[in-house]
């Protein structure tokens, strides 16, 4: 089972910028996708952008135009770039992982413990 580890949350302030990063324990080259999610103070676990095996990827319509994801198969290591952030971003940002082909986000499969990411003035 691969295990996935977060870093880079912080404070930033509105407008800001913050790029998270998700390493695995083990290649990604064959994971069928990875991904992340957030969790709003008060609020749910949310779909916030996905990658694919071929390099495609999906956003949540409230970060489209806003976030990028990109991942470095030579690193084990996937990225999520935040720019112009709003308050609303406010969260515990988790990394996903697809590894058996199950689809993203299912409860068994692999997460990270979360970094969190507070957009404050």
């Amino acid at each position: 089972q691969v295990q996935l580890v977060e870093s880079g949350g912080g404070l930033v302030q509105p407008g800001g910028s913050l790029s998270l990063s998700c390493v695995a324990s083990r290649s990604i080259s064959s994971i069928y996708a990875m991904g992340w999610y957030r969790q709003g103070p008060g609020k749910g676990r949310e779909f916030v952008a996905r990658i694919s095996k071929a390099g495609t990827s999906n956003f949540a319509d409230p970060v489209k135009g806003r976030f990028t994801i990109s991942r470095d198969i030579a690193k084990n290591t996937m990225y999520l770039q935040m720019n112009n952030l709003k308050i609303e971003d406010t969260g515990v940002y988790y990394c996903n992982a697809d590894p058996d082909g199950y689809g993203l986000g299912a409860e068994t499969s692999p997460w990270g413990e979360g970094t969190r990411v507070p957009v404050s003035s």
